[in-house]
């Protein structure tokens, strides 16, 4: 409950699937705004989808927090578009970081797919940043749509013939499982790394020993100390019977920061709230978000 407006307020929750469409999120999109009159949406999951209805937002002045869309463009779309997750360049740049200063690794090959935002734009900031620091890219192998990918055996023959020290695979974890159980399968014994796509307890369930000695940035990690960490993570185990992943904390968060924005703003009038967002200190789950000028926020990464 806030007061909103002079009024003691409660906040409905109206929940669409966008399906993973950028098609149907737009439409749900275009239902919730006109139909539904929300005053914000905490959404979506994938990039793509989110750059879909980030244009009918922005246009009808309705704030959006991105959870997890972590591909640059998302919040360039306009000054109503937020996010609670940290940005494809930056993680891309922690991981080539890592593998040469802390793995002190000197060479790697890159398996992405082409026809996915956030794969490509992972696959070539890691690329860039990993030869600037002095590092060899020696392969560098492309799929096209992890949905319909069963056999990676061409890609990773070349890759093997290579001979890199690090395989880069910037995928979700489903995909990262099948390539990772077939290039050990083809005796490929590297670690390996990714991204956030990895973040989901299915990884180690579907990618067992296949997975074993592998790396991937995130958002947050469970074994952080933080109560808010470890108070949320027993919450949701009592709830859902798992461990919350990177999705539904930063959910979480999206929510949270956005009900703070509301009560403080004292009004649901989309520009003062967008006003309030953007100036905003919110401590989550995730750790203590501020925006930058771009709507992206200022926090840091796990490995």
């Amino acid at each position: 409950g806030a007061t909103i407006d002079g009024i003691p307020t409660t906040v409905n929750v109206i929940v669409e699937d966008d399906q993973g469409s950028p098609d149907v999120g737009a439409s749900a999109a275009q239902k919730l705004i006109n139909q539904d009159q929300v005053i914000g949406i905490i959404g979506a999951v994938m990039s793509k989808v989110s750059l879909a209805f980030a244009p009918i937002a922005q246009a009808a002045g309705v704030p959006q927090i991105a959870t997890i869309s972590t591909a640059t463009g998302v919040t360039l779309v306009g000054d109503y578009i937020f996010r609670v997750c940290f940005i494809d360049p930056f993680q891309g740049r922690v991981m080539a970081d890592f593998v040469w200063n802390n793995l002190k690794l000197t060479t790697a090959a890159v398996l992405f797919d082409n026809g996915n935002d956030y794969s490509k734009g992972l696959a070539d900031v890691f690329t860039a940043r990993f030869q600037e620091l002095g590092g060899h890219i020696v392969a560098s192998e492309a799929f096209t749509d992890a949905d319909k990918t069963v056999d990676y055996t061409p890609q990773l023959t070349n890759i093997k013939a290579a001979h890199p020290y690090f395989l880069y695979l910037p995928n979700y974890f489903a995909s990262v499982t099948m390539s990772l159980k077939q290039a050990r399968d083809l005796g490929i014994t590297i670690p390996a790394g990714g991204g956030d796509g990895w973040g989901s307890p299915e990884l180690i369930k579907l990618g067992g020993a296949a997975v074993e000695g592998c790396y991937f940035s995130d958002h947050v990690s469970l074994d952080d100390p933080r109560p808010e960490v470890q108070n949320f993570a027993a919450a949701y185990k009592r709830l859902y019977g798992d461990l919350p992943d990177a999705t539904a904390i930063l959910t979480y968060d999206a929510t949270n920061l956005f009900l703070q924005a509301l009560k403080e703003a004292g009004t649901a009038k989309g520009a003062t709230l967008r006003d309030t967002i953007r100036d905003i200190t919110f401590k989550g789950v995730s750790g203590t978000t501020t925006f930058d000028a771009d709507r992206n926020p200022i926090k840091s990464a796990v490995i």
